[in-house]
């Protein structure tokens, strides 16, 4: 590609100039025989089911639509089933059918429109809304109809159940409580994969869930990691993340430093979402940010067209300036490889 990445560290360089880029991002990297062409968008039906009053619209809103959890209080019931596109990382549109929760229209969903509902599924989401104690056999029933339909129209959907509204469970309980949740739910599922997440409007944890499920869709995300543990490696960083630029919800990460804050990732995302919509509401739009104290730097940034990267720097001796440079010629790499390589591009 012509380009090397320098770094200054107290007068020296991370790699050689003669060390050129193919080297560190070596061709092998680069393709992949599952790569489609780059004029095709890529959907992916995702179905958000659960009782109604679950809270599925107020976490799509948060997620996709820039709500604050405050806000979602003046969300309407869904009626039947709520149909939108959210163009995510370029070409991949998620084909989210959020599916109203009443009695009715469930009853529906497995008898006359079985067919509609569960064919072609990527992603099965189904929300359990944690006070409801009273209903949730009935819950169990919806949700037991759910796997049955996916099993016989989209086998090789992914499941993912997600206990909501945990901020309404005492703090010291949370674990019990979800953990227990999680074993019944295994147990009704059988032999099918399913993933728990304990989620909240009001932290960090709806971020945790939704980077999965996201990522879970991700074409030859294997790919993208590999990359950025080179960069990751280039830099001499402690990690390196990579966020969806709309959602800010965490697409990949390289970490070479282990932190003892497993959820650290998802609270980023959390504020740098809600410095966003301070930004818009004052006209103004985000473009970086850098923050530092005595033990480390971080450092936010633009990257690709549908990106955010964020560098996290501990070793004192690399200047910022060093870093912001690896940061623009990598963003030129990565640009590169994901015009020519993926659809539309990450």
């Amino acid at each position: 590609f012509g380009r090397q990445l320098f770094g200054l560290k107290s007068g020296t360089t991370l790699f050689s100039k003669n060390t050129p880029l193919w080297y560190l991002f070596p061709s092998s990297c680069l393709c992949s025989s599952s790569l489609q062409s780059p004029k095709m968008s890529m959907k992916r039906k995702v179905l958000l089911m659960g009782r109604s009053g679950s809270g599925k619209t107020s976490m799509r809103s948060i997620i996709f639509a820039n709500y604050i959890a405050r806000d979602t209080m003046r969300l309407g019931a869904t009626i039947d089933v709520e149909h939108s596109h959210v163009r995510f990382l370029g070409n991949l549109v998620l084909n989210l059918w959020d599916c109203g929760g009443q009695e009715a229209f469930m009853e529906n969903y497995f008898s006359s429109q079985k067919d509609y509902i569960f064919r072609n599924v990527e992603v099965l989401i189904y929300v359990f809304d944690i006070e409801s104690r009273e209903t949730m056999q009935r819950d169990i029933q919806y949700y037991s109809s759910c796997l049955e339909a996916i099993v016989q129209n989209s086998k090789d959907a992914k499941i993912f159940c997600l206990i909501h509204k945990m901020d309404l469970v005492p703090e010291d309980q949370r674990d019990t409580v979800f953990k227990q949740r999680e074993t019944e739910l295994k147990q009704i599922s059988q032999n099918l994969k399913i993933h728990c997440f304990r989620t909240s409007i009001w932290d960090e944890t709806l971020y945790k869930a939704w980077s999965s499920i996201v990522y879970s869709l991700i074409p030859n995300v294997k790919v993208l990691e590999s990359h950025l543990l080179k960069f990751c490696q280039i830099c001499e960083a402690d990690e390196v993340v990579l966020f969806e630029r709309a959602t800010f919800l965490v697409i990949s990460h390289s970490t070479q430093k282990l932190h003892k804050d497993v959820h650290r990732f998802e609270k980023i995302s959390n504020i740098i979402k809600q410095f966003k919509l301070s930004c818009s509401k004052s006209q103004a739009q985000f473009q970086s940010m850098e923050v530092r104290n005595s033990h480390f730097a971080a450092f936010i940034e633009g990257f690709t067209y549908n990106t955010y990267v964020m560098v996290i720097m501990s070793d004192p001796s690399i200047e910022s300036a060093a870093t912001m440079i690896n940061i623009g010629v990598a963003r030129t790499h990565f640009e590169k490889i994901i015009q020519q390589n993926t659809p539309g591009g990450w």
